[in-house]
């Protein structure tokens, strides 16, 4: 590697065909540093130029040296996530970290490390991931998409030979090891089946059938103890609300907003587009931001989801887009009929078919290898249950199929790609259709002609409402309405999932069947389904697996509409109006209830109220609190600590038919439900509780939230803004109360890679960006904080994309790195 910041290398960086020489050949005395270590050799290389917060800006002449820096650039950033990552795909977490302990969860559910060893290396063992390489695009990935992964991968290995590792994490550990495409290419296969298979991995390797008492291959087959255990059958009421919980969305560690603002409502004539996503704080979901440049091919900012080549959301010198988790639901279920001689086999039309076996053996730290058997059909495995809540059981009669259409879909970076080259909304749409690889997400767009898009592309099974009322079982009846999962009758051959003429894969929606608006004056999504992306044009019309329609918003989705609605009938808006709107801090659901909460509070009789424990206790000072509140959660707000402990306790005890005079009505659907009914008798006992908690914790009532939710770095406590899904806050923060360490004392998911972006006519967008963790995880690392920092003092990245920017960044190092031979 070779790096300097003299004069001379940077008077060789003024031009992008200068840098590019520089990737072609070791450079010339005269451009290199008196310590020269550039490698020899040959091999792949790239130019990284990095600018302020350590964002960069990675310059080649093809992909698969673009993929090498960026492989290069990401590992020396967070190379102790991403080998923990290909430990995770490669089934060896049992192996070096104990078959017991948990996982991150960012690359499945599973709730232990040996189920989801038992799960990936049957994958592995499967040659799922290879076959899909395999495929000739667009089934399968394209050529460039191909030749970033090879580099991606060439990066990542030299980063690990010629550095040496100093994040404590990983330091010296014997499973930092060099990954091959095949691995690179798996963790793209876990990411495109996190909605899917992989919030089924326990359900899928604890599935045995009825009797099971031992395998030739290993000892006796059996559930692990931490997995689901096949029980009765839910009933089809619970049944419905066990789906339906299972796939609501507001409980997934994933969300998003993102709005895009048409030309007519902003002072250029441009689009708009503020992207909001709520990830992961921690582990293999982390965003990491930086820019691809192949000169005349290529050229996009934004960020990508740790171990992927491409930038998943982003935006060039002409479109930019961001991404929210859909309501799709992703996956059905077939119930099997059995052959009364062989629980292992199953009638389709009256003919048996044999189960397929996969038999794998996962190596345990300290320990006998485990083998198990996971069992599959013609539709994909059997599973025991889907979550707790959903029991499977595997009985001598019945046993379920999971179907997941995303386990042949490893496309989601030929789409991310081809996004990147568009040019405008219509040339979004267009990688969409062409690629058709985003599993789980929404899309919405703008351009700098003022186009706006939303649309909800997604792969899903072609479940059509007529195919669900017509091959249902009564599981299915129930479970289909609630939350969209159907469950079919798999006995029978006319049940079998069609496909549309328009996808790239059979068994699923064409992307013509996916709701879409065009050109609306705002597109928004806040997590609920397409219903609302323009609340004066609602979509509707679609088949019930996308989403409902006519039901009840989240607050989130309620406050973004009312926010967003108005903006666009203001006008004359521009980026430092979207960057206004990420840290207003407003919270719906204060505005709709604290009014009446502190009156129903001033009206109990003595000033106390009973708390959960029948004790009574003196809630008069809550009720100043709660009258006073500003009603946002900003760091600074006195009363915002307070209603958020008493609204999530308020609503988890009390129905939403008994919190609100105004029930919700599908004609009225951002204002309704609303009023707080005083006399709710839960309000009492939620005030008496949360008074009683912050007293217990030392926490006084009105004590600013800064000071009780926030986040250590280098020692030191940043304050941390935002608030939680029940609260509806746009800038969505997720922690976990933990009184003894002052509160919220950490994020656990929330606000992360934020992009406010537009045009003003000029060659170079106009864009501000923050990654609200910083770009590493690794403590001794400069870029560990400094964002995390701004984000607590609401600042802004400017971003640099144009070679003028980057090249005039006081922070400008450049980096040529090579692979050694």
């Amino acid at each position: 590697m070779h790096l300097s910041t003299r004069p001379t290398l940077r008077r060789v960086a003024l031009t992008g065909a200068a840098l590019l020489a520089a990737t072609a050949a070791v450079p010339p005395a005269s451009a290199a540093a008196p310590d020269d270590r550039s490698p020899s050799g040959g091999g792949l290389s790239a130019v990284i130029r990095y600018t302020e917060n350590g964002v960069p800006h990675i310059l080649a002449r093809d992909y698969a040296r673009l993929g090498f820096g960026t492989g290069w650039a990401q590992a020396s950033d967070q190379v102790c996530v991403l080998a923990d990552g290909f430990v995770t795909v490669a089934g060896e977490r049992s192996r070096w970290f104990g078959a017991d302990a948990a996982p991150d969860f960012s690359l499945s559910s599973a709730t232990r490390n040996l189920s989801s060893d038992l799960y990936f290396k049957g994958v592995r063992e499967s040659g799922t991931v290879e076959k899909l390489l395999a495929a000739p695009a667009p089934a399968g990935p394209g050529k460039d998409l191909k030749e970033l992964m090879r580099g991606w991968t060439a990066g990542y290995n030299a980063w690990l030979a010629q550095n040496e590792v100093d994040d404590p994490a990983c330091k010296g550990a014997g499973w930092v090891r060099p990954v091959t495409t095949a691995d690179v290419a798996a963790r793209a296969f876990a990411v495109s089946v996190l909605g899917g298979q992989g919030r089924a991995v326990d359900g899928i390797t604890a599935a045995q059938p009825p009797g099971a008492t031992a395998s030739p291959a290993g000892p006796a087959e059996r559930p692990p103890a931490a997995g689901p255990v096949a029980g009765p059958a839910a009933d089809p009421a619970a049944a419905a609300e066990a789906a339906r919980e299972f796939f609501d969305t507001a409980r997934y560690d994933m969300g998003s907003n993102a709005v895009a603002f048409a030309g007519s409502t902003s002072a250029s004539g441009r689009g708009l587009l503020l992207g909001n996503p709520h990830y992961p704080w921690h582990g293999g979901r982390r965003f990491w931001q930086f820019q691809q440049t192949i000169p005349g091919e290529l050229n996009v900012s934004g960020a990508s989801l740790l171990g992927t080549a491409v930038v998943n959301i982003g935006f060039n010198e002409k479109v930019g887009w961001s991404h929210t988790v859909a309501t799709g639901t992703p996956v059905n279920l077939h119930q099997l009929t059995l052959d009364p001689s062989d629980p292992t086999a199953y009638l389709v039309d009256g003919e048996p078919e044999r189960m397929t076996r996969r038999t794998v053996t996962v190596p345990v730290a300290d320990g006998a290898p485990v083998t198990r058997t996971q069992w599959w059909t013609r539709y994909g495995p059997v599973v025991q249950a889907l979550g707790p809540g959903l029991p499977l059981p595997w009985t001598a009669q019945t046993a379920y199929a999971l179907n997941d259409p995303n386990a042949a879909n490893l496309r989601g970076s030929d789409t991310a790609l081809a996004m990147g080259k568009a040019r405008s909304v219509a040339g979004i749409q267009d990688a969409l259709r062409s690629t058709q690889g985003l599993p789980w997400v929404n899309t919405v767009a703008a351009d700098s002609a003022g186009g706006t898009l939303f649309t909800q592309t997604q792969v899903l099974p072609r479940i059509t409402d007529e195919l669900a009322a017509r091959c249902s079982t009564p599981l299915g009846r129930a479970t289909y309405p609630a939350s969209g999962l159907a469950v079919l009758d798999g006995s029978r051959g006319d049940c079998a999932i069609g496909s549309d003429p328009d996808a790239v894969q059979p068994g699923v929606f064409g992307p013509g069947k996916a709701p879409t608006l065009r050109d609306a004056p705002y597109a928004e999504n806040s997590n609920d389904s397409a219903w609302l992306a323009n609340a004066d044009r609602p979509l509707t019309g679609y088949e019930r697996i996308w989403g409902n329609v006519a039901t009840p918003r989240s607050p989130r989705t309620r406050g973004a509409v009312e926010d967003v609605s108005a903006m666009a009938a203001k006008g004359r808006l521009t980026v430092t109006d979207l960057q206004k709107q990420q840290f207003a801090n407003r919270v719906p659901a204060g505005d709709m209830a604290a009014a009446d909460a502190a009156q129903a509070c001033a009206a109990l009789p003595g000033g106390t109220a009973t708390g959960s424990d029948g004790g009574a206790v003196d809630i008069s000072a809550a009720c100043g609190v709660l009258a006073g509140w500003d009603r946002t959660a900003d760091s600074a707000s006195r009363g915002a600590l307070f209603f958020d402990r008493f609204w999530r306790r308020l609503t988890a005890g009390t129905p939403a038919k008994d919190l609100w005079l105004v029930p919700f009505s599908a004609a009225d659907p951002v204002r309704t439900p609303r009023t707080l009914d005083r006399t709710a008798p839960g309000i009492g006992r939620a005030l008496a509780d949360t008074v009683a908690e912050l007293k217990a914790a030392g926490i006084a009532l009105d004590a600013p939230l800064g000071e009780h939710q926030f986040v250590v770095r280098g020692g030191g406590r940043l304050p941390v803004g935002g608030g939680t899904e029940a609260l509806g806050v746009w800038n969505k923060t997720e922690a976990p109360w933990n009184a003894a360490a002052g509160g919220y004392a950490e994020v656990s998911s929330g606000s992360s890679h934020i992009q406010a972006v537009g045009w003003d006519g000029g060659r170079c967008p106009v864009a501000r960006t923050l990654l609200t963790y910083s770009q590493s995880s690794n403590p001794l690392s400069p870029h560990y904080a400094d964002q995390t920092r701004m984000y607590s003092e609401e600042r802004w990245v400017t971003a640099r994309f144009c070679e003028r920017d980057i090249l005039t960044s006081p922070k400008l190092k450049v980096v040529l790195v090579r692979e050694r031979r």
